[in-house]
């Protein structure tokens, strides 16, 4: 079918940054990915025009649940599959940020066993923004197989001592472990990006630094020590976190950690090093 009589119904909004996946090859690769098994609770961030949705309703005894901001396409949607019931398919039309994993499905009989896995291709302009939401989910949450902008896929699995590693490296391997499982061209959607993409998976399952964060009495501070870090990123971590340690009244000379270092030569196993040594020193 050519893109312009698929979309005859519905034109992409460019304010709700919709590029909708065209190329049936790739939906069928990301649903592969994806891993569908019986009893699996599917989320879908932006159904868009339903490139995912028509492979994932087939699939038996699970439930998919599409979260669309946009009214329209919920209306496109609920039209072209109302054959099926609430067992097999849930459209919301709810911006994902305001959507509640517990609340917004909470009448439709879905046991908190059963497997989440998330799959969608999101919106660039505010993927820092779902992947922090979908971090909150980690506990319920197998694992994620999202398509995003190639540049931040490649930041969320950077190493120490890139040019990408950054605050988002940290934070989500902190979280899941991130891989890119293989690049799109702008060709595969309409209308065509002007960037390259990537599909990612984030794999919440086999977290290798779960069960040291749990350790964590306070989260938070975690997180404060990576987000000052990186706000001055080509400072030294001591001008860095030079404000947090003195509200802290932290005494670097008792901490093991050579604050002379850049944040972006520190793994991701010093900063939960460095928060563990921290929190127990604090003085107010």
């Amino acid at each position: 079918m050519e893109k312009k009589d698929k979309y005859e119904k519905y034109r992409p909004k460019k304010f709700l940054g919709q590029n909708f996946l065209c190329d049936d090859n790739i939906a069928k690769k990301i649903i592969k990915y994806l891993d569908v098994k019986k009893e699996d609770v599917i989320i879908e961030i932006g159904a868009g025009y339903g490139a995912l949705t028509k492979h994932l309703v087939k699939t038996e005894k699970t439930r998919y649940i599409a979260v669309d901001i946009d009214k329209k396409i919920i209306d496109i949607l609920s039209e072209k599959y109302n054959q099926y019931t609430e067992k097999d398919i849930i459209l919301i039309c709810k911006d994902f940020l305001d959507f509640d994993l517990r609340k917004d499905i909470s009448g439709f009989s879905i046991s908190h066993k059963n497997p989440i896995k998330i799959v969608g291709n999101i919106p660039y302009n505010i993927t820092s923004e779902i992947l922090f939401k979908l971090f909150s989910w980690k506990d319920v949450t197998e694992k994620a197989v999202l398509m995003m902008q190639k540049e931040v896929s490649m930041r969320l699995t950077a190493k120490p001592n890139t040019k990408s590693y950054g605050i988002l490296s940290v934070q989500t391997q902190i979280n899941c472990i991130p891989g890119i499982l293989f690049n799109v061209p702008p060709e595969a959607f309409f209308p065509k990006p002007k960037v390259n993409s990537s599909v990612i998976e984030l794999d919440f399952r086999r977290n290798k630094f779960s069960e040291k964060t749990q350790k964590i009495p306070d989260y938070n501070i975690l997180t404060k020590i990576i987000r000052e870090s990186f706000a001055k990123r080509r400072k030294t971590m001591r001008n860095s976190l030079k404000d947090f340690l003195n509200e802290y009244g932290i005494n670097t000379s008792e901490i093991d950690f050579d604050f002379s270092r850049r944040p972006e030569s520190v793994s991701v196993d010093e900063f939960i090093k460095l928060a563990k040594d921290i929190i127990p020193r604090q003085k107010s």
